[in-house]
């Protein structure tokens, strides 16, 4: 049922909502608007695509292209023009810090925030994960933070970039011609296309894999003071997700690392409704996974800025165990491009 406190709307109210022209992007927009007709059957939502950068450029590693909005700028310009009213993203493709005039509005339930292995197909029988697999097999991964863990659990396997929408990276795996033995995708992105089945091994800390920070989350980007449109994304704020999510982003933004950094996080609620508390686990991984320093910390979160709190003290933890150092070298061995999507 919706807040009392939301504005009424009348009539087939028009919400014009911008997002990338990818499948996946579409699918996820299609969900929010499934999710804010249950609140306002009578809205209006009109689709607005847009072909971005990270979109365009399907060949060059995404570390290599940089850009501090790889997957945000443009449509966050239409967004402050008023030719949008809300944008919807993948969280974990929004930078930590968002342009004047920008908020993040609402965040609703998360999906499966783990990475996952896909295995080329014909080989499932063969083998289970990536423990399965011989020395020296390839696996792709287009993100940093997946490579960095990934290569010091396994060292002995190769993992090199692969771009492109989610069918056009399982057609590569599945190339007999092509190098790999394997990829690495977000569970989520794959629940959502239907692509669950080919989920061959969920990645999680119990396997030395942490995820993207917002990863398996929606974040729906409005103009600050849009009253109306705040109003109208309220009813599908998920509690949870927001806080863990608000945690997760606030460590970034104080590490001032992307998603070109290998940082990885894993929230979860523990003990019971009235004593819970946020378990966040970090790690600081070197781009050959040869170094890292983990956290795991637990505290009480109830609202917006005791997560934010507790997001900072976790990065302080990992700061004052010398993650700073690693990702001092990191960033004096690339373009200063800022984060991005991966």
């Amino acid at each position: 049922m919706a807040d009392s406190t939301m504005p009424t709307l009348a009539g087939n109210m028009t919400v014009n909502i911008g997002t990338r022209k990818s499948p996946l992007a579409l699918k996820q927009t299609d969900e929010i608007i499934a999710m804010l007709k249950s609140h306002h059957p009578t809205i209006d939502c009109q689709i607005h695509t847009l072909s971005v950068l990270g979109d365009r450029d399907k060949t060059t590693a995404l570390a290599a292209i940089g850009g501090k909005g790889l997957w945000t700028n443009e449509l966050e310009a239409q967004l402050v023009s008023g030719q949008l009213d809300m944008v919807v993203h993948s969280l974990k493709d929004m930078p930590t810090t968002l342009p004047d005039g920008c908020t993040l509005g609402a965040v609703p339930a998360r999906e499966d925030a783990r990475d996952v292995v896909v295995l080329r197909k014909g080989t499932e029988d063969k083998y289970k994960g990536l423990s399965d697999l011989p020395a020296g097999s390839v696996v792709g991964t287009s993100s940093v933070r997946r490579s960095a863990q990934l290569k010091r659990r396994f060292p002995s396997l190769k993992f090199t970039d692969v771009r492109g929408n989610i069918d056009t990276r399982l057609r590569k795996c599945d190339d007999p011609e092509g190098p790999f033995a394997a990829i690495i995708l977000a569970a989520a992105g794959l629940n959502r296309m239907g692509f669950t089945g080919r989920i061959s091994e969920y990645l999680d800390a119990e396997k030395g894999v942490l995820h993207a920070v917002g990863q398996g989350g929606l974040g729906i980007e409005v103009r600050k003071g849009d009253e109306r449109v705040l109003g109208l994304i309220k009813p599908i704020i998920h509690e949870d997700t927001a806080l863990a999510t608000a945690a997760e982003r606030t460590l970034m933004r104080t590490l001032e690392g992307g998603c070109s950094v290998p940082i990885g996080v894993q929230t979860s609620w523990v003990g019971d409704r009235a004593a819970r508390q946020l378990r966040l686990r970090a790690t600081v991984v070197n781009l050959e996974g040869t170094e890292a320093v983990d956290a795991d910390m637990t505290s009480e979160v109830s609202n917006f800025d005791q997560g934010e709190a507790f997001g900072k003290k976790v990065a302080a933890d990992l700061v004052n165990r010398g993650a700073s150092k690693i990702l001092d070298v990191i960033n004096a061995t690339r373009e200063p491009k800022g984060p991005i999507g991966e």
